[in-house]
């Protein structure tokens, strides 16, 4: 069995050729048999002989994700002598001024220029062939930019796309967020508490909502993580936990996800998450808002069925007159999830669309059948979830993976106890008692905290506690009086809602 190299260790060049290998073979990789030329055109186009090409196609088919596709990561092989770092500097100087020219020299002519630098300062001249690695690690797109032009950098590696007119299911998915014009109440007391955030993601060919995500947090990266979680996986178990009778039929991994150019969206884990599952991400341009109009009427079009609601602040606060929306609140978090939840599946699926002149249930079902291929499902749904979590990266120390200052630990780390390189470490920020430690052969295990005994917490309420405290002048703050301070927090909280209840 070969061996899926180490993600977390190989190079940012490397990875970036894993994603382009992926580009190609991920649409091929279901034919049973390829044809001499579909084989051809392959190899070519990924620059590769003909058994690396199908040793990298059969390592896909057992696995389809992109990492799978990572070259090998040996030691160097004994005798081997790696370049200096004024031979590497000589190098990187003969591509900058000889290689990235219009005229397009060869290799041979950077070498000759390698030789020449190296002659001045008085070093050995670097082979070839290292010379040719080393032009083969170059960042493509600036590449092509110095020698064919702006013009066929923007062609060959920026998306394309002018306006969002596709025909396939989950071809093209748009995700945004907005702030809910609505308030909720406490489930306990049923006193106004705030107004929750929204993040939707939107099927562009069918318009069908792909998935929604409702939280009391403001947008983060766990936001957009937990609302793809939902529109790519099936949905019929998250029906019945709602208690909502009726169907929803949107999932897959979409070829694209196009987003603005917020925070939480151009964060490392999304970024990751959506390479390793050959999902493309398409930023919205700047000052063109027209290419988010899709995400923005869905967002319109239920913000327009929450103005009904009790509680609702509407769009116009000059239309609201003396209405109090906090007095009037009547509806929990969990009561408007499952209202939203019904209005998707119940009304907006089933009600004719303006534009498609037929229901977004009937122009999901066409959409399908307009596919080359089935819709396709993670590989590994657990994995799947995980890779878009934001993530940290630690060593393992002698008593234990440090990470917000809190210590964990279990047994399965012991092999990197003290080692010198660096572990992935994914966490849920809704939960930080659990993070999960990526393995250096794909494989990821939950460790907990060191003390077994220490309560489930959130990240907002741990850097509450680290802020409270700092605010009393104590600038090292360690475990015991975070967790302490925590529960001092929660007290408070749960006699404030005692005496609100008796009302007193």
């Amino acid at each position: 069995m070969v061996r899926t190299p180490d993600r977390t260790l190989s190079s940012e060049t490397a990875w970036q050729r894993a994603v382009a290998r992926e580009a190609v073979i991920r649409p091929i990789a279901s034919v049973n048999k390829l044809t001499a030329p579909e084989k051809f055109a392959a190899c070519r186009q990924l620059g590769l002989k003909p058994t690396r090409f199908y040793q990298l196609l059969a390592q896909f088919r057992r696995k389809p994700v992109t990492s799978s596709l990572l070259d090998e990561t040996p030691g160097p092989e004994k005798g081997r002598r790696l370049l200096s770092a004024g031979q590497e500097d000589a190098v990187a100087s003969a591509i900058q001024e000889i290689y990235c020219r219009r005229e397009r020299p060869t290799i041979t002519a950077v070498h000759d220029h390698v030789r020449i630098i190296c002659r001045q300062r008085n070093l050995i001249a670097p082979s070839w062939k290292a010379v040719k690695v080393r032009i083969n690690r170059f960042d493509l797109k600036k590449l092509t930019r110095a020698r064919e032009g702006a013009s066929a950098a923007r062609q060959q590696y920026t998306p394309a796309i002018n306006e969002y007119s596709v025909a396939h299911a989950m071809e093209v998915v748009q995700i945004d967020h907005t702030l809910v014009d609505l308030f909720v109440v406490d489930a306990v007391n049923r006193q106004p508490l705030q107004r929750p955030w929204l993040t939707l993601a939107i099927d562009v060919a069918s318009r069908m909502v792909a998935g929604f995500y409702l939280s009391l947090e403001h947008p983060s990266s766990t936001s957009v993580a937990l609302a793809i979680r939902q529109m790519v996986l099936p949905k019929a178990s998250w029906l019945v936990e709602q208690n909502v009778i009726g169907d929803w039929p949107v999932y897959g991994l979409p070829t694209a996800i196009h987003l603005d150019n917020a925070r939480e969206f151009r964060g490392k884990a999304l970024a990751w998450g959506a390479a390793e599952h050959g999902i493309k991400l398409i930023h919205r341009p700047v000052a063109r808002p027209h290419y988010g109009g899709h995400i923005e009427r869905l967002i319109g079009t239920m913000m327009g069925a929450v103005h009904f609601l009790p509680g609702s602040t509407s769009s116009d606060i000059s239309a609201r007159g003396d209405y109090d929306p906090q007095k009037h609140a009547v509806m929990t978090f969990d009561e408007l999830e499952r209202w939203l939840t019904l209005e998707i599946v119940g009304r907006y699926h089933a009600d004719i669309h303006r534009v498609l002149k037929i229901p977004p249930r009937l122009a999901w079902e066409d959409s399908v059948l307009a596919r080359r291929e089935p819709l396709r499902l993670p590989y590994d749904e657990h994995r799947f979830v995980l890779d878009f979590l934001p993530f940290e990266e630690r060593v393992i120390r002698r008593d234990g993976l440090h990470l917000f200052g809190l210590k964990y630990w279990d047994d399965v780390l012991s092999p990197w106890t003290g080692a010198p390189d660096k572990m992935r470490i994914r966490y849920d920020p809704r939960d930080i008692s659990c993070v999960f430690v990526d393995g250096p052969s794909g494989e990821n295990w939950p460790v907990r905290f060191a003390n077994l005994g220490r309560p489930r917490i959130t990240l907002g309420e741990h850097r509450q506690a680290v802020a409270a405290l700092r605010a009393r002048g104590l600038q090292s703050v360690d475990e015991h009086l975070i967790f302490e301070t925590i529960e001092a927090q929660r007290r408070i909280i749960e006699i404030a809602g005692r005496h609100t209840r008796c009302g007193f």
